[in-house]
């Protein structure tokens, strides 16, 4: 099978190939192809796997050959997956999502609050052009988003490709698997209740043989303190809830905490990812015989931070994420079940971002949520969940109209609806501050932003 990498030059392909070179499959990944607008970082991304396939490929098990290019249309011709990691504006984009936000006094963030809404402003467009090229160039292809902001950037790509786009994350994963190791339990074991949007959900269950096991958590004071979420949320405000949500909502929930931390550091994760990929790049060009170990150096560098602002303590102490965290992403085996679930009818249980078809209550039929699936050949299928919570509905229903506005504003290219699109994000508190946010992109980004009519 060939697989498209698009955003095949940023950091995080090396991981998604290192799952590939563990699959021994009959039917696997027998051909990636890497597209990138950027020449420099797809050379040295090749250097990074080719080095990498001689360390972990399979005995016996020929690794999938690596291509790559910066032509699309070449890329896209024959596939039968594509998997999207665009980050459209680069790094430099994310740090005005943040920068812009931070200056008037908003949370700033990639993905969550205005910095989403910019985000998928600009990447909306670019979503929207790869399906329909997808759709005349592989028309059977299946297209697993990871470009954020997933939900709405799967949401506008199925508008053209229908349930053929699948949007994926590992933070809903990753909480499930806490919750339930620290029940003892394998989450193979156990029925998941989950419902939400991307970064913006909640595990409301977790069942063996119809007895739902995570009261038991929300009252074992050790167990609960012991997972990243007691240290996130506190074990008193998660037992408030009656549930663990997503990491993400910590923005929410602590909004002023997270912009203080944000705004007091050095630098936003942005900045520092930009000055840590400014060194990696070159110095792979340079020393090209140490591409994986120094990727691997900075993988693990990189991981130990993510969303470091979230465990900074009042006492000024942070606490370190567990080995495991900083070892694993995540989505990447994410991507390789669902790949082996659609092509070799492989059922899996996963929680994925889909049509919501009735899924959870009170949201429309045709907005995309993140939900537990079941996969096959015919690919994926909600199971069905617990009503959400009210406070959590209603949360979701104003974060899911944002969505929906920003994907109406990218495509009639409207200004007035980019900024009800700010305007009315839960995260940002006037309309004269969307009207200036709006401004403030169109002035540092003008490429992107000037469409807006």
């Amino acid at each position: 099978m060939k697989l498209v990498i698009l955003g095949g030059g940023g950091f995080r392909v090396p991981l998604v190939h290192g799952a590939l070179l563990h699959d021994t499959a009959e039917r696997r990944v027998t051909e990636v192809v890497l597209h990138d607008t950027d020449p420099s970082r797809l050379d040295v991304m090749r250097q990074v796997l080719a080095q990498q396939a001689e360390k972990y490929a399979s005995a016996g098990v020929a690794p999938p050959t690596v291509s790559a290019t910066t032509d699309l249309d070449m890329a896209l011709t024959g596939s039968d997956f594509v998997f999207s990691a665009m980050r459209v504006g680069g790094l430099e984009g994310r740090t005005v999502d943040e920068l812009l936000a931070l200056d008037l006094g908003l949370l700033g963030q990639e993905t969550t609050g205005p910095g989403g809404v910019g985000y998928g402003l600009r990447t909306v467009p670019v979503a929207l052009d790869v399906a329909r090229r997808v759709q005349h160039l592989a028309p059977d292809a299946w297209v697993i988003n990871f470009t954020n902001p997933a939900g709405l950037v799967t949401q506008a790509m199925q508008s053209v490709l229908g349930d053929r786009v699948v949007g994926i994350c590992d933070s809903p994963l990753g909480l499930a698997k806490r919750a339930a190791a620290a029940l003892g339990h394998d989450l193979g074991d156990l029925d998941i209740d989950y419902a939400g949007l991307n970064h913006l959900g909640w595990l409301t269950g977790l069942r063996l043989e119809g007895r739902d096991l995570l009261p038991d958590l929300l009252t074992d004071d050790a167990a609960l303190a012991g997972i990243e979420e007691g240290h996130l949320f506190g074990t008193d405000w998660l037992r408030s809830l009656g549930a663990l949500p997503n990491e993400y909502l910590y923005y929410y929930y602590f909004t002023r905490d997270a912009i203080a931390q944000i705004a007091g550091a050095p630098q936003t994760r942005g900045e520092y990812l930009v000055a840590q990929q400014a060194d990696f790049y070159p110095a792979v060009a340079r020393h090209p015989g140490e591409a994986w170990d120094r990727w691997d150096a900075v993988r693990r560098e990189r991981n130990a931070t993510y969303m470091q602002e979230t465990r900074e303590a009042d006492d000024g102490e942070s606490h370190e994420r567990s080995e495991a965290d900083v070892e694993g992403g995540g989505y990447e085996g994410v991507a390789l079940a669902l790949m082996a679930a659609i092509a070799r009818d492989e059922p899996a249980r996963l929680i994925l971002n889909v049509r919501n078809r009735g899924t959870v209550a009170c949201l429309p039929d045709d907005a995309v949520v993140e939900v537990p699936c079941r996969v096959d050949a015919s690919g994926p299928v909600p199971v069905a969940v617990g009503p959400l919570p009210g406070h959590a509905l209603g949360l979701a229903q104003q974060v899911k109209a944002v969505d929906e506005l920003v994907i109406r504003a990218a495509v009639e290219q409207s200004r007035s609806l980019a900024v009800q699109a700010f305007a009315l994000h839960p995260l940002v508190d006037s309309v004269t501050v969307a009207r200036e946010l709006l401004a403030a992109y169109g002035r540092r980004l003008p490429e992107f932003y000037s469409r807006l009519r």
